[in-house]
C-alpha cells in the first residue's frame, strides 16, 4: 500500500483520524476513511466491545450492524453490560482472519486480517417504533427476507430488548493482505513462503427436529450469507 504524506491525504481520508485512533506501527496499513470502515463492519456482524463495568474492563462478543454512519448492537434490558455502555467510553472492534502469510524467518510471519476499531460513546434507542425498525434492519441485514415469515414481535419483547447505537466518528481499519515481506538477503534462502488463506463459510441448513412435518425450506435461505 502506497503511503502518502499527511499534507497529501484528502480531508475525506482521515476523516475518522484522531490521536486515539490513529495506528503508531505499521502505520501503512491504517485507512481512515468510511468506505474502508464499512466494508469492515458490513462484511462481518459478529463484533467485540470493549466496556467498564465497576471500573473493571470487560469485553462483549455480540453482533452488529451498520445504518449509514451508526452501528449498532442490541441485548438484553436487564444486561449489566448494556447498561454500563450507555453514555461511557466504548470500543467496537470487528475482526476477519483471512489467511497465515508464511516467510521465510519467523520474525516475518504474520496474518492476512482486515479489522475495524470504532471509539464512542453509545446511546440507548428509546423510541419504541424505532426500536422494531432497526431490530427489523438487523434480520434484514443477516437472514435477507425472513422477517415477513416470522410472527410480529410482542410488546414484551420489544421492551425486553435494549438497542443501543453509535456515531462512527472515530476510528480506523487495518488491512494487511498479499504476500510475505521478508529481509532482502532471505529472498535467496531456498525456503518455502507464501500465504495459506481462509475464509468462514455458510453450510448447508439443518432443520429443527422439533419443525412440523412437511415444512418446505424457504427460499430465503438461499441469501442468507456473512456480512
Amino acid at each position: 500500500m502506497k503511503v502518502r504524506n499527511k499534507m497529501d491525504q484528502p480531508q475525506s481520508d482521515t476523516e475518522l483520524k484522531t490521536d486515539r485512533s490513529r495506528l503508531r506501527r505499521a502505520h501503512e496499513k491504517g485507512a481512515y476513511d468510511r468506505d474502508s470502515l464499512n466494508a469492515v463492519l458490513d462484511a462481518m456482524p459478529m463484533c467485540h466491545i470493549g466496556y467498564q463495568i465497576g471500573g473493571k474492563p470487560s469485553v462483549l462478543p455480540t453482533l452488529q450492524w451498520r445504518e449509514g454512519n451508526h452501528v449498532y448492537w442490541h441485548g438484553s434490558s436487564a444486561s449489566r453490560a448494556l447498561r454500563a455502555m450507555v453514555g461511557a467510553d466504548v470500543c467496537v472492534t470487528v475482526t476477519m482472519l483471512d489467511g497465515y502469510v508464511l516467510a521465510r524467518s519467523a520474525f516475518h510471519h504474520s496474518v492476512n486480517h482486515r479489522s475495524a476499531m470504532i471509539f464512542g460513546r453509545p446511546e440507548k434507542v428509546t423510541d419504541t417504533a424505532a426500536k422494531e425498525k432497526h431490530l427489523k434492519t438487523m434480520v434484514d441485514q443477516v437472514f435477507p427476507g425472513r422477517w415477513e415469515d416470522l410472527r410480529p414481535m410482542t410488546s414484551q419483547e420489544v421492551k425486553a430488548t435494549s438497542v443501543l447505537r453509535m456515531p462512527i466518528t472515530e476510528g480506523a481499519a487495518k488491512i494487511r493482505s498479499g504476500p510475505p515481506v521478508d529481509d532482502d538477503e532471505d529472498y535467496e534462502l531456498p525456503i518455502w513462503a507464501g500465504v495459506v488463506p481462509m475464509s468462514l463459510q455458510l453450510h448447508a441448513p439443518e432443520p429443527d427436529p422439533a419443525n412440523q412435518q412437511g415444512l418446505v425450506m424457504p427460499d430465503h435461505l438461499s441469501r442468507i450469507r456473512i456480512g
